[in-house]
C-alpha cells in the first residue's frame, strides 16, 4: 500500500482526536467515516425495517433480487449507517447486488440484547419483503461481523435458513479477548477500550455468554473442518456452505478457491483514499457474486 495514502489518512485523524463523550465519539466516526461522499451513481433510500432504520442503496446494473445485509461496526457504542456508508455502498457494488445497511441501537444507552433484537427484525423485514433466504449475503465489520454471527447462529438454533454466505471483515468473536481468534486484535488494538465496549454492551446482571456466536457451530453448519476459523479478529473471512477450506504447502490457512485477504475494516472504510481497500472490496465482491 503507497505511504502517502496511508499517511493522508493519519494526518486526517490526527486533526480529529478522539473526545471522551460517547454522543461526541459517535458524531466523529460519523465525519471521519463519511469524509469520501457516495458515489454519484448509487441511489440510496432510507427504509423502516419493523422499527429498525435501514437504508437501501443500489449501483448501476445490480441485482435488485440478491441483498447485502450489512452490519456496521463501531465497538456496539458507535458507528452508523452514516458512517459506513461508503463501504457498504461499494460492497454493494462489488458484489453485484442492492444493499440494506442496518442502523442498529448502541450501549451504553441500549445494552446487550438490544443490537441483536435489532439484527433480527432487519432479517425478518427482509425476508417479508419476499427475498428468499438464498439470495442473501449477510456482512460486517468489527462489532458488525460479531452480529452477523450470532444472526446466523439465532436462526440456525431456530432451525431456519440462513443466508447463503458471509462476508466478515475484522469480526469482534470473542468480546471477553481470551479467545486465540482475538490474538491479533489484542496486539493491535487498545484492550481496555475493548473491554470497557464489552462492559457497556452487556446489561448488569444479564447472562455474559463468552462467544454470542458459536463458531464451532458455524463451522458445522457451514461444513468447514474443525481446524477452520471461519472469522477470526483481524483478518477478512468469508464463508459459503458449500466452501472448504485447506492448508497450502506453507502452511497458511486459507480458503479453497474462496480466499479473501486480510485487512482492517478501516481500509474499507476509506476504500475511496486506499487502493488496497477498493482491491479488497472487489475481491469481497467476486466471492459474493459466486
Amino acid at each position: 500500500m503507497p505511504r502517502e495514502e496511508i499517511d493522508a489518512i493519519r494526518a486526517m485523524l490526527a486533526e480529529k482526536p478522539r473526545p471522551v463523550g460517547w454522543a461526541e465519539r459517535r458524531a466523529r466516526l460519523d465525519e471521519v467515516g463519511s469524509v469520501s461522499a457516495v458515489a454519484g451513481d448509487i441511489r440510496c433510500e432510507p427504509v423502516d425495517c419493523g422499527g429498525v432504520p435501514g437504508e437501501w442503496s443500489l449501483a448501476p446494473g445490480s441485482d435488485s433480487s440478491r441483498v447485502l445485509l450489512f452490519f456496521h461496526g463501531g465497538g456496539y457504542c458507535a458507528g452508523s449507517i452514516v458512517s459506513h456508508r461508503r463501504m457498504a455502498t461499494e460492497a454493494g457494488r462489488a458484489a453485484g447486488m442492492r444493499t440494506l445497511a442496518i442502523g442498529y441501537r448502541l450501549a451504553p444507552e441500549d445494552p446487550y440484547p438490544a443490537a441483536h433484537e435489532d439484527a433480527l427484525a432487519a432479517w425478518r423485514f427482509l425476508r417479508g419483503q419476499g427475498v428468499a433466504a438464498g439470495a442473501v449475503a449477510l456482512g460486517g465489520d468489527s462489532a458488525g461481523g460479531n452480529l452477523a454471527l450470532a444472526l446466523l447462529q439465532r436462526l440456525r438454533q431456530a432451525g431456519e435458513t440462513g443466508p447463503v454466505c458471509l462476508w466478515l471483515a475484522s469480526p469482534w468473536t470473542d468480546l471477553t479477548r481470551r479467545d486465540a481468534c482475538d490474538e491479533g486484535r489484542r496486539r493491535s488494538a487498545h484492550p481496555q477500550g475493548l473491554s470497557r465496549r464489552a462492559r457497556r454492551r452487556l446489561r448488569a446482571g444479564a447472562a455474559r455468554p463468552r462467544r454470542p456466536a458459536d463458531l464451532a457451530a458455524l463451522r458445522r453448519s457451514f461444513g468447514l473442518p474443525a481446524d477452520a476459523d471461519p472469522g477470526w479478529v483481524g483478518r477478512d473471512a468469508a464463508c459459503r456452505r458449500d466452501a472448504p477450506c485447506r492448508r497450502d504447502g506453507r502452511g497458511r490457512r486459507r480458503r479453497h478457491a474462496r480466499s479473501v485477504a486480510a485487512h482492517d475494516p478501516c481500509w474499507l472504510l476509506w476504500n475511496a483514499r486506499l487502493a488496497e481497500g477498493r482491491r479488497a472490496l472487489a475481491r469481497a465482491g467476486a466471492f459474493m457474486r459466486r
